[in-house]
């Protein structure tokens, strides 16, 4: 009988993951953002009889955009620590991307129609790198993981 001698292998530690409900805030905002972008063609003739032209402004929609950049890298960076899988990252940089040269690119951010399908396009791309970090974070799980009152590899401890 032949003792085999094998180095002690420690589970390598998982990077704790962030609430869920990061990835569908972040979600939700972006794809509410890609509505709003689509839609303001048609409703800016509108706005100045709603009172609200001001509220949606350059300065609201770089905030919004300076917004959804660090919560974007925030869950997505969180969540490739925990999955390893460079999917979600793989839309949210090109999304971000055509956020920021929608806002920050003078030609582009004047131009009515290209900055709303630009815009339109970028936040659609956040939105999709949220949902797909949130599958990938659920596969992450180990077999026989369920999801309940219980589960506690969240960022945020679950209330009870």
């Amino acid at each position: 009988m032949k003792d085999d001698v094998r180095p002690l292998q420690l589970p390598r530690p998982r990077a704790r993951t962030p609430h869920p409900l990061l990835d569908r805030l972040g979600a939700t905002g972006s794809l509410v953002c890609a509505v709003h972008c689509a839609a303001l063609p048609l409703l800016i003739a509108l706005l100045p009889s709603f009172g609200i032209a001001a509220w949606l402004g350059e300065d609201f929609e770089r905030g919004f955009v300076a917004f959804a950049t660090l919560l974007g890298l925030f869950t997505l960076v969180w969540g490739y620590r925990r999955h390893r899988v460079v999917r979600a990252l793989g839309l949210l940089v090109p999304g971000l991307a055509a956020l920021w040269l929608g806002v920050f690119y003078p030609p582009l951010h004047e131009a009515l129609l290209p900055h709303a399908i630009v815009m339109t396009i970028g936040g659609t791309l956040v939105g999709a790198a949220h949902l797909a970090n949130l599958r990938l974070n659920r596969a992450a799980c180990p077999p026989g993981h369920v999801h309940g009152v219980d589960c506690r590899h969240g960022l945020l401890p679950r209330l009870r």
